[in-house]
């Protein structure tokens, strides 16, 4: 809040943290996503709350299909420009130069839907951004999955977050480059303040200029 950063993603893992994400969304109202449990019962509750967006995953991803009832459905409760669709995916282990795939349930549960042009294009007509952690990266702060980002920013028509491998400030404008100046960049375990070794303040820095540009 304090340097104007919004988008920021608060994810309840687990059970008990209820009461720790109101409280986080109650301290900076409109500038927080959440996630983690979000689905058609408690979505609009999280926008009372005070959350800019809903993040969804599981809810909507169900059998290893987009069910598409469940996705209207949320549309019409908090409409479009408050969904976030969490499309965090890996590739198969027997195919590691295959199609990347959305995976459910704490990113264990393959489903059948490949993060492709044609999915990008039909699910963005739904929601007001995509977040996609790049699994395979995900907390080793080994660097970013490189081809996945420069897909996400040449077919995807709406915004897009991407996470996962960040090690150094170089990543930034990897990603810049790398995703057409559509892709913006979550960065978690990597910060200084979270134990890493990139610079929060010059994180800040380079996105303070970067939006003067």
């Amino acid at each position: 809040m304090r340097d104007g950063l919004t988008g920021g993603h608060v994810i309840m893992l687990g059970g008990g943290n209820t009461d720790a994400a109101k409280s986080a969304l109650a301290a900076y109202p409109q500038g927080l996503q959440v996630g983690g449990g979000v689905n058609d019962t408690n979505a609009k509750d999280w926008i009372d709350a005070g959350a800019s967006h809903v993040i969804v995953t599981s809810f909507v991803f169900r059998d290893g299909k987009v069910d598409m009832d469940r996705l209207s459905n949320l549309v019409s409760l908090v409409g479009k420009d408050r969904l976030v669709l969490d499309l965090s995916c890996r590739r198969h282990k027997n195919d590691p130069t295959g199609p990347y795939y959305v995976v459910t349930d704490r990113w264990q549960k393959y489903t059948d839907v490949a993060v492709n042009c044609e999915t990008l294009q039909m699910l963005g007509g739904y929601c007001d951004e995509f977040l996609v952690h790049g699994v395979e990266n995900e907390g080793k702060r080994c660097g970013i999955l490189e081809d996945l980002v420069e897909l996400l920013g040449k077919d995807s028509p709406i915004s897009v977050t991407y996470a996962g491998g960040v090690k150094s400030l170089g990543d930034l404008e990897k990603v810049k480059l790398l995703g057409n100046g559509k892709v913006d960049l979550t960065i978690g375990s990597a910060l200084d303040c979270f134990g890493g070794d990139v610079s929060y303040d010059e994180v800040v820095k380079w996105h303070t200029k970067e939006n003067r540009k």
